[in-house]
């Protein structure tokens, strides 16, 4: 590498003092906005929100296009405003009951509502929906989708072990609520057995949608993150479901005998990125369909004094066929990480239980009486 002076003269004495200096005071000097700590690495304390309508994989429409023109990305922020403003002139407090089925009500996102499942109703408005004003940038670029790599924007192929997974997810969870106790007609456990078989959001454990990750990713509410760094452990407060993360950092990992619902972080850093390596998940981690087997070494660069750039890698071979990478940015937010209570002792997990034991008793009774003569 060759420096310039003022006088034209390769200050070649100058670049072999740099490169002894070591990365991070090149780094340093490169960037002389970012805030360090005192031992010199970069300082990424602070609040960041992650809110964004850039989805996770590209849909459709953009094809192999990885970038959005800068009127795509507007007309994506003006449709979600009107989005809001709808939802916003339909919250009357005397309305009806949502139809029957599932209809969702004028204004009510109806892709959460595809999200939870069929026969879901949604919530009743979009008060608490918060899930960004616009798509992301990077480089002065709007992305397409999350996903970088495949080039598609698309999540690999899954495995026959991950598709198989899939499927009884879909039978299971998917299925729409008619009112009956249908697992009772089926082999093995039903889905409502034991309230341990429940997700892990809905029994208000972790956070839906891999929203304490790792990957960490954005999600329709609540997406707020604060990090605490020390030189021994940066931790990570995820605003739903109060989620800590701890990254312990140039230590090794646990025996994989000891397993976590968001793995066994360890950092390092490499010049001025904060690299987190993630082992050790159980069996059903917060991210969509991973397997314990799941591994995601996640990296945290400051780009200036108000952004940070996430970027992460996901290797699961019991779920996908190959790694796949994701990057957006987080934006410091002056705003504070709210308590997130859930459900308030999450009576809702308690009747979901009584609704399904109420079911099988109807369909027992059913069963047991007699059947009446064709001429009743």
């Amino acid at each position: 590498m060759l420096y310039r002076t003022s006088h034209g003269r390769a200050a070649t004495v100058l670049a072999a003092a740099l490169v002894l200096a070591g990365a991070g005071a090149a780094q340093a000097q490169s960037k002389p906005d970012i805030p360090r700590t005192p031992d010199g690495r970069p300082d990424l304390s602070g609040t960041y929100d992650l809110a964004t309508l850039t989805p996770l994989v590209r849909p459709a429409q953009y094809g192999d296009k990885q970038f959005l023109t800068e009127r795509e990305a507007n007309e994506i922020a003006e449709a979600e405003r009107a989005r809001l403003a709808l939802g916003a002139a339909h919250s009357d407090p005397n309305r009806d009951a949502p139809p029957e089925g599932g209809a969702p009500p004028v204004g009510l996102d109806e892709s959460f509502l595809e999200s939870s499942g069929a026969g879901s109703v949604g919530g009743y408005n979009n008060f608490w929906i918060d899930r960004g004003s616009g798509a992301f940038e990077i480089d002065g670029k709007f992305r397409t989708s999350i996903v970088f790599d495949p080039p598609n924007g698309q999540l690999p192929t899954m495995t026959p072990e991950g598709q198989k997974r899939m499927a009884q997810l879909f039978g299971e969870f998917r299925r729409a609520n008619d009112g009956t106790a249908w697992w009772l007609d089926q082999e093995g456990p039903g889905p409502y057995d034991n309230p341990e078989q429940r997700p892990h959001a809905e029994r208000c454990l972790l956070g839906f949608g891999s929203v304490s990750g790792p990957p960490m990713l954005p999600v329709l509410y609540n997406n707020m993150k604060k990090i605490v760094q020390t030189p021994d452990h940066v931790t990570i407060l995820v605003e739903m479901n109060h989620d800590a993360r701890v990254v312990r950092m140039n230590a090794e990992h646990l025996p994989p005998t000891v397993r976590k619902w968001m793995g066994d972080s360890v950092g390092r850093w490499e010049g001025d990125t904060l690299v987190v390596d993630t082992t050790n998940f159980t069996s059903n981690p917060g991210l969509f369909m991973a397997s314990e087997d799941l591994h995601v070494v996640e990296k945290f660069t400051r780009l200036d004094g108000d952004t940070l750039l996430y970027e992460f890698t996901v290797e699961d071979p019991k779920t996908w066929s190959k790694p796949w990478r994701g990057q957006y940015p987080w934006p410091a937010s002056d705003d504070r990480v709210f308590e997130y209570a859930c459900h308030e002792g999450n009576y809702a997990l308690g009747n979901i239980m009584r609704g399904a034991r109420a079911l099988e008793k109807e369909a027992i009774a059913a069963k047991g009486a007699p059947k009446k003569d064709a001429g009743e």
